[in-house]
């Protein structure tokens, strides 16, 4: 399986979408500072993933979340989330 995940900094409120095949581990590498592109907005904290069969879907479905629209459709199905965090 293929996950596609979103983070969210839990000092900074940034969000981060990444995909992995080991969802656990990669969030531990993210929080230990050994992702450089992550390293400066610690701690993280997942808020939302899918999971894919097939890895050009998970790029894919990645490169969409990073998209305007995509920011959209995640403010939409994380509705509650952010409006009771």
């Amino acid at each position: 399986m293929f996950y596609i995940y979103v983070l969210e900094s839990i000092k900074y409120g940034n969000f981060y979408t990444g995909y992995t095949i080991n969802l656990k581990s990669r969030l531990k590498l993210h929080n230990q500072g050994l992702i450089f592109s992550t390293k400066p907005y610690l701690p993280w904290k997942l808020i939302y993933y899918e999971a894919c069969l097939d890895e050009n879907d998970a790029k894919r479905r990645e490169h969409y979340l990073k998209t305007t629209q995509g920011h959209r459709l995640l403010r939409r199905r994380l509705k509650d989330y952010f409006y009771n965090s």
